[in-house]
């Protein structure tokens, strides 16, 4: 059901600065590859929950799938064949490039939302 919930709305453009912030300034190797992987998908599921009245879980396992889906199409190039590969922007929204400790960070992010909620409601 289609719904607006500013909590999350709130947390959605926190989350989007913080991302914005990383990618702009840290330039290390953990925060940037690893703490913004894991970020990505709380912001996603944050955004999501900003509109849509959703359980827990089928939400958190949806936000999940989509990012293993991205990665995915990571591995095989998907932002080369359509021909994105010079667009900074696309880089930055779809990724360049797979590494098996993003789906880790994916994993990790999402066990940490259904914790949050859990202990939250």
């Amino acid at each position: 059901m289609l719904t607006f919930n500013i909590r999350y709305f709130v947390l959605t453009i926190i989350l989007l600065l913080v991302e914005v912030l990383i990618g702009v300034y840290v330039h290390d190797a953990f925060i940037r590859p690893h703490f913004g992987d894991f970020l990505v998908v709380i912001l996603l599921y944050c955004f999501v929950k900003s509109f849509v009245k959703a359980p827990v879980l089928p939400l958190a396992l949806a936000v999940l799938l989509f990012s293993f889906v991205i990665e995915t199409l990571q591995y095989f190039h998907f932002i080369s064949f359509l021909g994105l590969q010079d667009s900074t922007l696309a880089r930055m929204v779809l990724g360049s490039s797979f590494a098996w400790s993003d789906l880790v960070a994916y994993t990790l992010g999402i066990v940490v939302i259904m914790i949050a909620e859990k202990v939250l409601n």
